[in-house]
């Protein structure tokens, strides 16, 4: 899901552009995968530059992000995925998020955020590796977007708003998981429950900014 790259997870979703514009960074992505262009800059001097070191094996962290919607908690986990969840983590210590908004919402599907211009096009300046996917989608599941270009993930992610997405993300499984909201599920709602667009990109038209964003150990 990152232009599915989520513009093209959108579209590959609705299986017809349900989740968002189906180009990122300047390049298209396929029917319905969540895409996220690295095409942007850090908000810190002291944010990475690039890929960040992975986190190790069997830690959590938890993320917090504030809204004017109401907060989020996020339980990030290393086992789900080591290299995007230290990527994410990363971001978030140095304020990267602070002040990003969630430019995508896609009723019933997900909600994504991380991008630096609002766009759907931009990124940290950097993107990672690609890892396997070995959990399953869900409601509350957090993932990072990407385009169909291999190793493009960057900053973008979402986050599921309902089981019945999973099988549509399934079928790329590609979107590195990272983590499950453990609180804050109805601001996720909420957030999601504000204007867009429609299809084909559900741009947000009055897009929800992550006011700050927080890292705690576990």
């Amino acid at each position: 899901m990152t232009r599915i790259r989520l513009g093209t997870l959108f579209c590959v979703l609705a299986l017809s552009a349900v989740l968002g514009a189906c180009t990122t960074a300047g390049a298209s992505a396929p029917p319905a995968s969540l895409s996220a262009p690295a095409s942007g800059g850090a908000s810190s001097a002291s944010c990475p530059t690039s890929q960040p070191a992975a986190m190790p094996a069997g830690q959590t962290r938890t993320v917090t992000i504030t809204t004017a919607l109401g907060g989020i908690t996020i339980k990030v986990a290393a086992d789900l995925s080591p290299i995007a969840a230290g990527n994410f983590v990363a971001l978030a210590q140095c304020g990267f998020y602070d002040g990003v908004v969630f430019h995508r919402l896609v009723p019933r599907f997900v909600i994504q955020g991380g991008d630096p211009t609002g766009t759907g096009t931009g990124g940290p300046g950097y993107t990672i590796q690609d890892e396997p996917v070995t959990a399953k989608y869900g409601r509350g599941t957090v993932a990072m977007a990407r385009s169909s270009d291999p190793n493009s993930v960057g900053s973008q992610f979402f986050i599921v708003l309902d089981d019945a997405a999973r099988d549509a993300l399934a079928s790329y499984n590609t979107y590195q998981i990272i983590g499950t909201v453990t609180a804050g599920m109805e601001t996720v709602d909420a957030i999601a429950a504000t204007p867009n667009s429609g299809q084909p990109n559900n741009t947000a038209l009055k897009p929800v900014a992550m006011d700050h964003v927080t890292v705690a150990t576990p």
